[in-house]
């Protein structure tokens, strides 16, 4: 049974931290919901914490994986049985930070594309502390990672806001060209896309991850290292400083 993924319902979902469910499965530490919240690994973001409150009490949540049944890692003694009724909770401070961070790598990949010739992103990996982005082909000076921050840190104090809806494959290819948005690696059967929007067209990519309304909520982008990854390719990491909007989660369950 597939796991409704609470947070794709809407970039303001992920401002939410509080939802109920019912256990569908339960295989040694791991359980199964019918609902959830809780992003789980996949993307390049990692998966968010927090606790479930079940009948015998509070758990907390490790980790959690999966895509279309979505595995939640528990403490090993949980007792948790098919059929319960839970109340889930996201550690929000790990869930921002990691919407700020995916939200910054939109920005930061579209940039150096449109800079560089189309450097395609290749790969990334977003934490709530640090993050890092592959790029190819490309070898960046240190004026280029210059400028790269300079255009990234303007667009977010601009604050531009940042909206999600759903286009076809087609509709998709006619605003942004389909190497941009890596258009390839997602499987030919998927028709209906999520795509996430920055802005007037600064940045419009599918993709199923937590990000924040508006720009302002980033903070500004450092870049903190470069490393060659052989072939063309190098990486770039990076960390965020505090932002000047601090939002508040919704406290209301879904």
């Amino acid at each position: 049974m597939a796991t409704e993924q609470l947070y794709l319902r809407s970039i303001e979902a992920g401002y939410y931290t509080n939802f109920g469910a019912t256990v569908t499965s339960v295989d040694a530490e791991k359980v199964t919901l019918d609902r959830t919240l809780f992003y789980p690994l996949g993307g390049g973001q990692n998966w968010d914490t927090g606790t479930l409150e079940g009948p015998n009490g509070l758990l907390n949540v490790h980790e959690v994986r999966g895509r279309g049944s979505i595995l939640h890692s528990l403490d090993t003694n949980h007792q948790l049985e098919v059929g319960d009724e839970v109340k889930g909770s996201v550690d929000w401070q790990r869930r921002h930070a990691h919407m700020r961070m995916h939200t910054a790598q939109h920005i930061v990949s579209g940039v150096v594309y449109e800079t560089f010739n189309g450097a395609r992103t290749v790969g990334n990996q977003i934490h709530h502390d640090r993050s890092r982005i592959d790029f190819n082909p490309i070898s960046f000076t240190e004026e280029m990672l210059e400028q790269i921050s300079q255009t990234v840190n303007q667009l977010i104090d601009e604050n531009h806001k940042v909206t999600d809806s759903t286009m076809t494959r087609e509709e998709v290819n006619a605003e942004m060209p389909p190497d941009r948005t890596n258009m390839n690696l997602l499987p030919a059967s998927v028709k209906q896309l999520r795509v996430v929007k920055i802005g007037d067209n600064i940045d419009l990519c599918p993709c199923a991850g937590t990000h924040v309304r508006e720009l302002s909520e980033i903070g500004h982008m450092k870049i903190t290292g470069k490393k060659s990854k052989g072939k063309g390719t190098q990486r770039i990491t990076y960390e965020l400083q505090i932002p000047q909007i601090n939002p508040q989660p919704i406290h209301e369950r879904l």
